[in-house]
């Protein structure tokens, strides 16, 4: 398990359907609007 960036929640790695890459590290997102977040302010969340 990993913890979601942007709302703190779990998410496991295995199953996680939205995933980013920045430099070069994977994050996980328990949903759609999680990763959107992430997706436009990396540099907030990383």
């Amino acid at each position: 398990m990993t913890k979601d960036p942007v709302c703190n929640m779990d998410v496991n790695e295995t199953t996680a359907k939205y995933v980013s890459e920045y430099k070069g590290k994977k994050y996980f997102f328990c949903a759609p609007g999680c990763k959107a977040m992430f997706d436009r302010d990396p540099e907030k969340f990383a």
